[in-house]
Order: structure tokens, then C-alpha cells, then sequence
């Protein structure tokens, strides 16, 4: 049956790509001849400015070893192919398996590594790599003398060390790691060896689907309270998929040596997760337990959790966590009872774990929500309780028995808190370091900057004297973002800035020298230099020290020209958006251009977080496949990221006015570029993706603003969402109006100006289902609109493959270029 529908959807989609527009070139010539009945049937060539983008070469990865001596550079090569991309893949509770790897699917690998040094800048290959490399998760060792990293080979997935004093790299084991969760791999016992998830020896073969059905698939809905699920992709379907999903989780633990010998340890497990203690002495293990669910993916199963030692002695059970197939509603709701146990990251074995009040449900009348546990190995002492929070946890930064930072969040009110607590001293009172509001960029005081210590486990990062920690981030402020390094004082909560990137630079910190703060490392670009890294002694006043000298990438767009826009909508609301103008493009000479402008609508509590400024005009211009700026290599215009804000203040929630205020910043952003002369009204087309896909349906359905639209990944119709999207926690049957009135489908018959829909047909997020636009553009098509529906084979939310992207741009480029270049007239009228 599954392939007999799929046959038909196939042929439906086929049907639905046949339009009248002119054929053009495709990819492969005999595939062109085979389907010369269908102008539109394989996959085409954009023009040649716009393949340019996407096989530019792209930058290597920077990753700073724990020791701070060396950087590894990962080398990236161009994008996989179809051939790739559409391997066979299993999808099972919410993973998407690669069988033939036993791992969880990757398309994008490296395939190169180099060391550099970064006091003498000198960069070396690192040897002994095999000629196909497909580099997968690289792991400094705490001591910075190895990297472990996998590859993935024909016979599945191997661990590979490289020797970083030798610059050479080994195969390190002959079996083949079990890659389905996670990496497979972790550092213990600091840099002597590695825990490892084998994949079994001598497992049995893959449960086979049977031709013949056992029977049917049920389900039963018992009563109960109201329970809020989203709408998963990916899920189990019947018993035998449990059956398969339960034999990729078959993994055998074991201890590897950097020298290659193994020790297996303990029985073979249906394993989730796996942490060794940083002592290297304890495993804690989570493996999953049936009964499964056919609409929930695994992280919902029931769990059972226990700690083992290294020889492979079960020490104890921690939590038998049952099925979560009912939980409260809204977003800070969790189950009740101990959930998300680790290991303390400062201690040699300290497991901490929160327990739910209140039943986890976030609208009970309760003082205390969450509360924050530990316990030291070998358990033989009662757990202590370290903190009771008033809202729900959301991170753990742990120093020493001194010092940890615990930080809780409201997500209903946009609150977020972060404390200071002793460890060592439970029954000490917490000290309040930072409250703000979630949305509020300007008050945001950054992020800790964390170490390695020996035990490869990261921690805060202290001064010498242990009074104070580092602060960095992106530094939003009315002139836009402004990376900064604070030192910040934990006695006096007072913060210090070392360091904050000054104009025409972009610059933001990726590592500390020194324990001072005083030696830094940068990555700085410009709106035409890419980024490249620095190091800076901000104890002197000397120049810094360029660590790499990447080139830029596309110099074709060398003179492109960038502006920050500020502006407002009707009701007062300041807005902000970058402009980007094609190079040697001049307004007043050459007069209004046509205009892609590309969105996503936020949700916020507040018109002042709304009106923050984003971004910044010193950053370097990416010119990214994925986004709107490729258009300029067209000669469009282009308008990325213009203030969407959806806004409720108090009780009242944003969607109910989603339309109202989706329209007014429309046309703020439509005003603002015509009053600049680089636009006129009759040639601004609107994109987006996913959210952003379903802000363009609506901005047809309700406006005449725009030309055309390009709507990629979306959904339209909320009441295939009935249990909340996005920021909505509301289920559809406590707002249905607001469920109503925000999707598109409803308002199909009001879509006047051509709508063109692309969409993965193995789209992989939570809610937009390839149905989604099929369904949009059948009610478009029988009510007689101009639409376009584009369905790309083996793709997921993101695309992947290099001829999908490539016949993506073509698609959008030829829609444009109809609808929109050579438009005659006033938008929303006739030509």
C-alpha cells in the first residue's frame, strides 16, 4: 500500500510540475530526451552568475584546541550530489537512519584537516588520511596531543586519532561504532582513552518488513486531560518498525586506549544515551523502553536510566521514566518526577538531575517549579538538593564547589533569571546575577566564556584569584550588534569590558589566551573581507596578529553596498531591515530596481524588544545560496530580515492581531524602499522559508503589496497544527479563530499575484508536511490562480543535494524574472 500511494503522489507531483513556460537546459541530457513531453522534467541550470554561488569554495572550520597551542581547520569540500543525498534512509521515531552506516543520516563532511599554531601562525596537513575522507565529529583530547574523529567508509562508520605533535593521523579500531546517537565516541580518563558505542558483533540480521500484514494499526484514546502533542514527522508506524528502530539502538560499550586496545564492558544495550563520569570510572546509560508510541518521537519513550562502573557492573537504577504520551499544556510544561540526569562537569563523579513540582504542569499554583539535585558516586549517601527554582530550568555552568551558575526561564512571560549557587554549601541562599526578558537583546550581559579541564569537561572560566568570570556576546544596541568581552565580578556583580569591536569591523571573541582575558583570539570581517581570525593583546596597544588570511570567496560581489534601515510602522512601532544594493548600482542614476524582500516573523511581549535593532552593516556580505542576497548577482534589490514583529502586551497573546500587524509591516518596509528610490511599487516580490513561507501565502491572501512570492517549506493550514506552532501554546479548539484566520488556505480564493511553492518531499520538521503546500496549491490552481508547486525529491526542511539547490535558484530566477522584472503597472492591479 505505502508504495502504491507513493506511485501516486509521485505521478500527481509530475502532473503538477507541467507548466507552459519555456524548457530550458537540463542537468542531464538523456534524462531531457526521455521526458521531452514534460518542458519542466529534470533538473535545470540557473544562469551562470547564480551556479557561481553555490560552488564558490567555502571556508574551513576553526576549532580551537582545550590548551589553546593549536586551531584544527577543518577543509569543507562542495555540496553532495542527488546520488547522495537519496541514499536509502529509514525513518524511525523522529531519526533518520542511514542503514548501510548504521548512523544517523549526514550529508556534509569534511574532507581535509589541518593544524595551525597559533603562536607561529605555521600550518601543517595532517598525514595518513585516507584518498575519499569523509570526516564526520572531531574531539580534542583535554591535553590538546590527540584529535579522535570518525569517518565514514564503505563498511560503515570508523574512529580515527590524530597524533598532533606527529601531524599524522591512525585508524584506531577495526569495529565499526554504533552512530545512530550521537557521535559514538566520548574522551574519559582524560587523554588515555575513549568510551565507545560499538555496533554488536554478530548481530543478527535486520528485521524484515512483511508482505503480508499482520493486522491492523490502532489507537485508542482512553480520556484523560487535555494533552498537548505537536505534530511529529518521522514516527513509528507499526510493531515492526519498533522492531527495526530497537535493533540500531543494539550497541556494545567499550574502553578503547589511544593505543588500540579494547575492553568491552557490560551487556549489549537498546541504548539512547552514554556518559562516562569525568573520573572515568562510572557509565551513565539511558535505553529506551516499550511500549513505543506511532506519535511521539524517541526522547518522549520510556527511559530507563542507571549508572554502571567501567568493568561493566550495573551500580544502580536511577529513574524507570514510563511513556510520555500525556503531558500538560503550554510550553513550560514537563513531566512530573527526576528527568535530564549528568554528570557535574567539575567533579570527579557527581551526577545532578531536576525533579518537577507541581506535576511539571506550568499553570498549577506553585512557588517552586523545578528543583536542582546532586548526588556523589557511589551513591551511598542521600541526594542533596542544591536549588529550588521558581520557573523551569534551562542551563548549568559548573566551576567548583564554589560556584555554578544556574539559569531558569518562563517562556508564557519571556522571564529569564541566573543565579549563582554553592555547590559545595546546599543549604546556601542562591544569589541573584541577571534578570531580563528573553526578547531583550540590549540587556542581554552575554554568555559565560567556559574552559576544558583535564578531565575534557567544560567549565567556567575563572580569573586566577577564582572572583571572577568572562562574559561575550553579540552586543545588541541601538547601533547594532557589538561583540564584547566583559570580566565580570561575582563579588560586586559589576562587569568590566576588555574588549568591544570597534567600526568598520565586525569582530567577536572565540577563545582566551590567558587566564587574565588579556590574550584573545577574534575572528574579524568586514561587509567585504570574510572573516579571518586574530590574535589581540589587549594589555598593548599593538596591531593584532592575523592568524589566517582566507580569501574572499565570491569576489564578483566585491561593491556590493549594505545599509541598515530604520523605520516605522503605523502603529509606532520602529522597525529595522538591511538593505543590500547589486554592485555598481546607483539609485539616483539608474532609478528604482526590482526588489526581492525576504522575512520571518517573530513573536514578542513587547513593542520596545520589537523595536531593538538587529544585525550589523559591518559584517561580511555572505552571499548564501539559501537566502535572498543571490539575487543581486541578477541585479535585484534585496531587502533581508525587515522587523516582522508580531506583538501581544499583558494578556493579550500575539496572534490574535497576527494579520493586523503582519500587514502593517509589510507595508512599512514597501513604503521605505520606494521613498529611497530604490524601489517602485509594481516590481517587490516577497520570500520566505518555513515560518517565513507561510508570512508570504498570508501577505497575498490579505494585501496586493507584491508582485509575486516564493514560499519554500511552509505550512498554511494551522489546523494540521492543531496543538500550537511556533510561539503559540494555545491548542486550535481554545483559538480557533485565531487558528483560522492565520492560515492562508482559508483566504486560497483571495491569492491574486503568483505564488511560487517549493517544499523537500521528505521534509523533516515538526508541522510543515509536504501536504501543505500540495493542498495550498490545488485550492490555488481550482480557484484559478497563477501558482507554481515544486516538490524536490529526497529533500528535507533545508535542501541539500547541489541539483536541487541549483534547480532551486533556477525556479526562483525564472519566477521573477516572469512576474516581477518586467512588470507593468501598480501592484495588485492589471498591466
Amino acid at each position: 500500500m505505502f508504495q502504491l500511494n507513493h506511485f501516486i503522489r509521485s505521478s500527481l507531483i509530475s502532473v503538477l510540475l507541467i507548466t507552459a513556460s519555456v524548457p530550458a537546459l537540463a542537468v542531464n541530457a538523456g534524462q531531457t530526451a526521455r521526458n521531452a513531453a514534460v518542458p519542466d522534467a529534470g533538473y535545470h541550470l540557473p544562469p551562470p552568475e547564480l551556479q557561481a554561488v553555490v560552488d564558490a569554495p567555502r571556508g574551513p572550520l576553526f576549532r580551537l584546541g582545550p590548551q589553546r597551542h593549536n586551531a584544527l581547520l577543518i577543509h569543507l569540500p562542495g555540496l553532495p550530489g542527488i546520488q547522495e543525498v537519496a541514499q536509502p534512509e529509514l525513518r524511525l521515531a523522529g531519526v533518520r537512519i542511514n542503514p548501510r552506516m548504521h548512523a544517523a543520516s549526514m550529508f556534509d563532511f569534511g574532507n581535509h584537516l589541518q593544524l595551525l599554531d597559533v603562536q607561529t601562525g605555521k600550518i601543517r596537513d595532517v598525514k595518513g588520511l585516507p584518498a575519499r575522507t569523509r570526516i564526520a565529529d572531531t574531539q580534542w583530547s583535554p591535553d590538546e596531543r590527540w584529535i579522535a574523529f570518525t569517518l565514514w567508509a564503505d563498511s560503515g562508520v570508523e574512529l580515527w586519532l590524530a597524533d598532533v605533535r606527529q601531524g599524522s593521523a591512525r585508524r584506531l579500531l577495526k569495529d565499526r561504532l554504533n552512530a545512530v546517537m550521537g557521535s559514538g565516541f566520548q574522551w574519559m580518563h582524560g587523554s588515555d582513552s575513549l568510551l565507545v558505542r560499538l555496533v554488536p558483533r554478530n548481530l543478527r540480521a535486520m528485521p524484515a518488513s512483511p508482505l503480508i500484514p499482520a493486522g491492523p494499526n490502532t489507537l485508542e484514546a482512553r480520556g484523560g486531560k487535555t494533552s498537548q502533542n505537536r505534530t511529529y514527522p518521522d514516527m513509528l508506524r507499526n510493531g515492526n518498525d519498533a522492531d527495526v528502530f530497537d535493533w540500531f539502538l543494539q550497541t556494545q560499550l567499550a574502553i578503547i586506549s589511544i593505543n588500540g586496545e579494547v575492553k568491552r564492558t557490560g551487556p549489549v544495550m537498546k541504548l539512547a544515551r552514554a556518559s562516562a563520569s569525568p573520573d572515568g570510572n562510572w557509565i551513565l546509560t539511558t535505553q529506551l523502553r516499550r511500549p513505543y508510541s506511532t506519535q511521539l518521537p524517541w526522547e518522549r519513550f520510556g527511559q530507563l536510566v542507571e549508572v554502571w562502573d567501567d568493568n561493566g557492573q550495573k551500580i544502580r537504577t536511577l529513574a524507570d521514566r514510563p511513556l510520555r504520551e500525556r503531558m500538560p499544556t503550554g510550553q513550560d510544561a514537563v513531566q512530573a518526577g527526576p528527568r535530564d540526569f549528568a554528570w557535574r562537569a567539575d567533579k570527579p563523579a557527581s551526577l545532578y538531575w531536576l525533579e518537577a513540582q507541581a506535576g511539571g504542569d506550568p499553570d498549577a499554583p506553585a512557588k517552586v517549579h523545578d528543583v536542582l539535585m546532586q548526588q556523589a558516586m557511589p551513591l551511598d549517601h542521600a541526594p542533596q538538593k542544591l536549588m529550588e527554582l521558581g520557573w523551569r530550568f534551562s542551563g548549568v555552568q559548573w566551576s567548583s564547589d564554589q560556584l555554578a551558575l544556574v539559569t531558569e526561564n518562563w517562556q508564557k512571560t519571556r522571564d529569564t533569571r541566573t543565579w549563582r549557587i554553592r555547590p559545595g554549601q546546599p543549604d546556601s541562599k542562591p544569589e541573584l546575577l541577571f534578570a531580563r526578558k528573553t526578547e531583550d537583546q540590549y540587556a542581554n550581559p552575554g554568555t559565560p566564556v567556559m574552559a576544558t579541564n583535564e578531565s575534557g569537561r567544560q567549565v567556567l572560566r575563572t580569573t586566577p584569584d577564582g572572583k571572577a568570570i568572562f562574559l561575550s556576546g553579540n552586543g545588541a544596541s541601538p547601533e547594532g550588534d557589538r561583540p564584547f568581552l566583559d570580566r565580570f565580578d561575582l563579588s560586586t556583580k559589576q562587569a568590566v569590558r576588555m574588549f568591544r569591536s570597534q567600526a568598520p569591523y565586525y569582530e567577536e571573541v572565540v577563545g582566551l589566551l590567558n587566564d587574565k582575558g588579556t590574550q584573545i583570539i577574534t575572528s574579524r570581517e568586514a561587509a567585504e573581507e570574510r572573516p579571518n581570525f586574530m590574535v589581540r593583546d589587549l594589555a598593548a596597544a599593538d596591531a593584532p596578529r592575523a592568524l589566517t588570511s582566507f580569501p574572499h570567496p565570491m569576489p564578483q560581489f566585491r561593491g556590493v553596498r549594505k545599509q541598515q534601515l530604520r523605520y516605522e510602522r503605523e502603529d509606532g512601532v520602529d522597525l529595522n531591515a538591511t538593505l543590500y544594493l547589486p554592485p555598481g548600482y546607483d539609485p539616483k542614476r539608474d532609478g528604482p530596481r526590482p526588489v526581492l524582500i525576504w522575512a520571518y516573523p517573530r513573536e514578542f511581549k513587547s513593542a520596545e524588544a520589537a523595536s531593538q535593532v538587529t544585525g550589523s552593516p559591518y559584517r561580511f556580505n555572505r552571499i548564501s545560496y539559501n537566502g535572498p542576497q543571490v539575487m543581486l548577482a541578477r541585479g535585484y534589490v534585496v531587502v533581508d530580515g525587515p522587523g516582522m514583529p508580531i506583538i501581544g502586551e499583558g494578556r493579550r497573546e500575539p496572534n490574535d492581531s497576527y494579520i493586523e500587524q503582519l500587514k502593517m509591516n509589510a507595508e512599512a518596509i514597501v513604503d521605505e524602499v520606494v521613498r529611497l528610490g530604490v524601489a517602485d511599487k509594481n516590481r517587490i516580490a516577497i520570500g520566505g522559508h518555513s515560518y517565513g513561507a507561510f508570512m508570504v501565502a498570508n501577505l497575498l491572501a490579505h494585501t496586493r503589496l507584491f508582485r509575486a512570492g516564493i514560499a519554500r517549506s511552509g505550512a498554511y493550514n494551522r489546523t494540521l497544527t492543531p496543538f500550537g506552532f511556533q510561539s503559540e501554546s494555545r491548542n486550535f479548539w481554545a483559538a480557533k479563530k485565531t487558528y483560522m484566520e492565520m492560515s492562508p488556505f482559508y483566504y486560497a480564493e483571495q491569492i491574486k499575484d503568483p505564488i511560487l511553492l517549493i517544499h523537500g518531499e521528505q521534509d523533516n520538521n515538526s508541522g510543515t508536511f509536504p501536504m501543505q503546500s500540495e493542498r495550498l496549491f490545488q485550492a490555488i490552481q481550482g480557484l484559478g490562480g497563477v501558482s507554481k508547486l515544486v516538490m524536490l525529491p529526497a529533500e528535507s526542511h533545508s535542501y541539500r543535494a547541489r541539483e536541487s539547490i541549483l534547480h532551486m535558484l533556477w525556479e526562483q530566477d525564472r519566477w521573477l524574472e516572469t512576474h516581477v522584472r518586467h512588470a507593468r503597472g501598480e501592484a495588485g492591479g492589471k498591466d
